[in-house]
């Protein structure tokens, strides 16, 4: 999964800091995250958005091949 985490953050001039303290997670896992190394639980990424006041949409990009195709 993609996402525009580091970008969105950047933009709003939000230090990974502020993320680690209002998620309670760790600088490892937002850098993780950030760098695609890995993937949030839906639990956090819908704390994330919700944190940033957007849609996880807009923040997550879900990667579109194989798997289940909603039919």
């Amino acid at each position: 999964m993609e996402n525009r985490l580091a970008e969105i953050r950047k933009n709003k001039k939000i230090g990974q800091a502020y993320l680690v303290e209002a998620l309670g997670v760790s600088r490892q896992t937002i850098s993780s995250i950030e760098n695609g190394r890995c993937t949030p639980s839906l639990e956090l990424a819908l704390d994330i958005a919700d944190l940033l006041g957007m849609k996880v949409e807009e923040i997550f990009i879900r990667n579109k091949k194989g798997g289940h195709n909603g039919k």
